[in-house]
């Protein structure tokens, strides 16, 4: 490993936390320091190049295959890596942040593979952001347990051969880590997330029989995917281990991305270990892209745009296709369904939804899915052990029969369905809900038995937003406007206060919630993501 030269980084404005100095040592900061050095004005560049692109799609209201790219996508003679061992089997796989008592009882959970999330559903205070990779640490060194305060019930990691693999999300290219700066400057928090859990676990990793592990969120491009290569070629010759050992996998979460799926394999073909379809942020992806494009890319309800959507089977058979040609694993979406307590009726309907959508999923030819509850981990097994037997994933099944069209991705008027009342109600209800415990440090939040994330809250402002400026009617005869989408909110409110009392509804965030769900979702100029002016708002 090389010498860490003195960090010129900086932490500001941050709290000491117990045990930081285990994550925040001068050899992992130097590391850090050294990345942003390297990769922040690149990636400066790329968020440029983001705007220029969205403005060309704001004047011509279309999208195509890049036909400069055309060779790589016609050349059949080249694969990414063999997938290492510990993510050749990735049937199931449970999504959930770093705090201590869901990184027990992910890596217990029965799923294979754990995406350990510094991302959606993670509010990226400085508590969470450093406690985070400090439980991920405790976890490879079997020096992890907790107990429950209120239940007294205490959990503890079961034997090596029985946990997940963990593979670790970091925040996207556009949050920046306001704690640690480098000469008045944040570090771009993909590189905070990826440098910190890399520098500490990599070698770990490797001598438990595993590797550093990664899946990329947001890419926009396959310049993108191109940087992270970079990021990763440069962090294995730091640390001095076998170039090829990080592996990743990219959400394919943007309208832009499903455009360039090949590319982006190609680019990390020597990283790359599958591609992943991410279905809440994909529909922002194409309200954001697409939000002056008129009637004809009008989303209905979010719910009501379901995997069968001919668009939504248009990318999400695209992405089968091309990780089984490329000799990529495809993973399928999330089930956000959390099992209630106290209601079996709702229980047994969402699990059979469940079971269709894995059965779905698993029949189309995907090599695995995630779950957001470790309830649903036997459900989804189930659905592809049926159909995967003893094999670790259906790679040979290359899918030629389908034949997808540039036009096909974005036939969002393909959808038998309009937005109701009802569906504006829930996006208010729902960004409200999540926006006020994201702003108490909360990124993964049940509510109406989903479990949501920021994903959510960025498809609900996005609606909004898309519906009154496309002034849409309503089922019920009512155009959405800036005045009902407030009356909307304020009788919101006004619930929320009647449900909890009002000495819980003082304690909460519920109106600064309430203003900036407003705010992103009435504004003029459309804000490229909700987190953005949030984090402003996030203490800690």
């Amino acid at each position: 490993m090389s010498a860490p030269a003195p960090s010129p980084l900086a932490i500001v404005d941050a709290e000491p936390l117990p045990r930081q100095e285990e994550v925040l040592t001068d050899a992992a900061l130097a590391f850090v320091a050294e990345l942003h050095r390297r990769f922040t004005p690149r990636r400066d560049e790329l968020l440029a190049r983001r705007a220029e692109r969205r403005a060309e799609i704001a004047r011509t209201s279309t999208l195509d295959f890049l036909p400069e790219t055309a060779a790589i996508r016609a050349d059949d003679s080249w694969k990414v890596a063999p997938a290492p061992d510990a993510l050749q089997d990735r049937r199931v796989e449970i999504t959930g942040p770093t705090d201590r008592k869901m990184t027990i009882n992910a890596l217990n959970s029965g799923a294979r593979v754990w995406l350990a999330d510094f991302e959606d559903a993670s509010a990226p205070t400085w508590e969470n952001v450093i406690l985070g990779q400090l439980n991920l640490i405790s976890a490879y060194t079997r020096t992890i347990d907790f107990t429950d305060g209120r239940s007294g019930k205490s959990y503890a990691l079961r034997p090596a051969e029985e946990l997940a693999t963990a593979v670790v999300r970091p925040r996207g290219w556009h949050l920046d880590e306001r704690h640690l700066q480098v000469d008045g400057r944040p570090v771009p928090g993909a590189l905070v997330d990826f440098g910190l859990y890399f520098f500490h676990n990599a070698r770990r990793l490797l001598d438990l029989g595993k590797g550093p592990y990664f899946y990329l969120p947001k890419t926009e491009s396959h310049l993108e995917a191109r940087l992270w290569n970079e990021v990763f070629v440069f962090a294995q010759d730091y640390v001095g281990i076998p170039q090829g050992t990080v592996r990743a996998t990219v959400l394919i979460e943007t309208i832009t991305a499903a455009y360039e799926m090949e590319e982006i394999l190609y680019e990390l073909r020597d990283h790359a270990s599958g591609l992943n379809a991410g279905r809440w942020d994909y529909l922002f992806s194409i309200v954001k892209n697409f939000r002056d494009g008129g009637a004809k890319f009008v989303l209905p309800d979010r719910n009501a745009v379901t995997m069968t959507a001919p668009f939504m089977r248009a990318y999400t058979e695209l992405l089968v296709r091309t990780c089984h040609k490329r000799g990529a694993h495809a993973i399928g979406g999330m089930a956000a369904f959390i099992p209630s307590r106290r209601d079996a009726e709702v229980n047994k309907v969402a699990f059979e939804k469940v079971r269709a959508d894995k059965d779905r999923e698993a029949g189309d030819g995907f090599d695995g899915s995630w779950v957001a509850h470790p309830d649903l981990v036997p459900i989804a097994l189930e659905s592809f052990d049926k159909v995967l037997g003893d094999k670790p994933n259906q790679k040979d099944r290359l899918r030629e029969d389908v034949h997808v069209t540039a036009a096909d991705l974005i036939a969002v008027d393909s959808l038998d369905a309009s937005p109701t009342y009802a569906g504006l109600v829930n996006a208010v209800q729902v960004g409200i809900r999540y926006i006020e415990a994201w702003l108490r440090g909360l990124g993964a939040v049940a509510i109406f038995n989903l479990m949501e994330d920021a994903a959510t809250a960025e498809i609900s402002r996005s609606q909004i937003w898309q519906w009154i400026n496309a002034e849409v009617v309503l089922d019920n005869g009512e155009q959405v406007t800036a005045e009902l989408a407030r009356k909307v909110a304020a009788e919101e409110l006004a619930n929320i206060r009647a449900e909890i009392g009002d000495e819980a509804f003082a304690a909460g965030n519920w109106q600064q919630a309430h203003d900036l769900l407003l705010t992103v979702s009435l504004d003029e100029d459309y804000a490229d993501f909700l987190t953005l002016p949030a984090y402003e708002q996030l203490k800690g």
